[in-house]
C-alpha cells in the first residue's frame, strides 16, 4: 500500500485594504455605527435613536440660514487675560489650544443673514470652545449683535450651546456679561422686536441664567441638557433624589420653562413660521 506524506499547506497573508478614516461615526447614545454622509444628510441626528450630535457654530449657521447670505461680524475679536490666570494650563494656553482645535477666535459666532428670505440677526455659541462659556468677548459680541438688531429693527435668534456658564478665567469681567447681554435684550424688547432663543445640548449656568432664558419664544432640541447647576451638584446640595431627566427638554416643557421642543430638521421652517406670525 502506497504511503502518502502529509500534505503541505502554504499560508498566504492577504493584506486587507485600509479603510479611509472619517467615513463612520459611532452614536454616543445607542452605539450605532453611522455612515457620515447619511448622518450629515439627517442634520447630524442619529436615525436610529434620534440623538442630536453637537454641532459647531459655523455648522449651525450653514444649516440654519439661506445659503450664501451670512455676513459675520466682529470675527477677529479675541479675549485678553485680565487676571493672568494660571492653573494646570494658563488661560492664554487654553485659548490658543481651542482656537487651533475649532478655527474660532472665541466661543460665539455672530452676524446677519436671511432665513427663508427674511433678514435676521443671529448669534451661535459653540460648546467646543472652553465649553461655550461666556467671557468678555462672548458677552461683547452678543451685546453688539443685539444692539445692531435693535438699531435696524430686526428680529434676533440666539442659538445656545454652552455648558460652561460664565468663564471663571476672567472673574468679574465674565460675570458682568450676564447683566450686559440681558440689558441689551431689554432694550430690544422695549422696541417691540422679536427674540427667539434656541437651546441645544448643553445650555447651562450663566448662559441659561441670562440671555438664553429671555426669549419671547424659547425652543429646545430634544433631550437637551438645560439648567443652571449640574444635576449631581444639585442633589448633593439639597440632599434629595431628583426625578430622572429633570434637566432635559422633555421634563422642562412639562413644567413651563420652555415653549417648544423642535427636531433639528424642523428648526428652520419652525422659526421662519414664527417670524411670519410676528412680522
Amino acid at each position: 500500500m502506497a504511503l502518502f506524506g502529509k500534505p503541505k499547506y502554504t499560508i498566504v497573508r492577504v493584506k486587507k485594504k485600509d479603510m479611509p478614516d472619517g467615513l463612520w461615526t459611532k452614536c454616543e447614545e445607542c452605539s450605532e455605527v453611522l455612515y457620515n454622509k447619511t448622518l450629515e444628510e439627517n442634520f447630524k441626528v442619529c436615525p436610529k435613536c434620534n440623538h442630536h450630535f453637537v454641532l459647531g457654530a459655523h455648522e449651525r449657521v450653514n444649516m440654519f440660514l439661506d445659503e450664501g447670505t451670512f455676513e459675520e461680524s466682529d470675527k477677529d475679536m479675541e479675549s485678553l487675560d485680565p487676571l493672568e490666570f494660571k492653573g494646570p494650563k494658563t488661560y492664554k494656553d487654553k485659548i490658543s489650544q481651542d482656537q487651533a482645535a475649532t478655527g474660532l477666535k472665541d466661543a460665539v459666532v455672530t452676524g446677519e443673514g436671511l432665513l427663508d428670505k427674511k433678514r435676521i440677526v443671529i448669534a451661535v455659541t459653540d460648546s467646543r470652545f472652553i465649553m461655550g462659556s461666556m467671557g468678555s468677548v462672548v458677552g461683547e459680541k452678543i451685546t453688539r449683535t443685539i444692539e445692531k438688531a435693535t438699531k435696524n429693527k430686526l428680529p434676533i435668534v440666539i442659538i445656545s450651546g454652552s455648558g460652561g456658564g460664565a468663564r471663571m478665567y476672567e472673574g468679574m469681567f465674565s460675570l458682568m456679561q450676564m447683566a450686559k447681554t440681558s440689558a441689551a435684550l431689554g432694550l430690544h424688547h422695549r422696541a417691540k422686536l422679536f427674540y427667539i432663543s434656541i437651546l441645544t445640548n448643553p445650555t447651562m449656568a450663566g448662559i441659561m441664567a441670562s440671555f438664553a432664558g429671555l426669549g419671547d419664544v424659547i425652543i429646545a432640541e430634544p433631550k437637551a441638557l438645560i439648567g443652571f447647576t449640574g444635576p449631581r451638584v444639585i442633589e448633593q446640595t439639597i440632599r434629595q433624589k431628583l426625578p430622572p431627566g429633570f434637566q432635559r427638554s422633555e421634563f422642562l416643557i412639562e413644567h413651563g420653562l420652555i415653549d417648544m421642543i423642535v427636531h433639528r430638521k424642523n428648526l428652520k421652517p419652525t422659526v421662519a413660521q414664527l417670524l411670519d406670525y410676528m412680522s
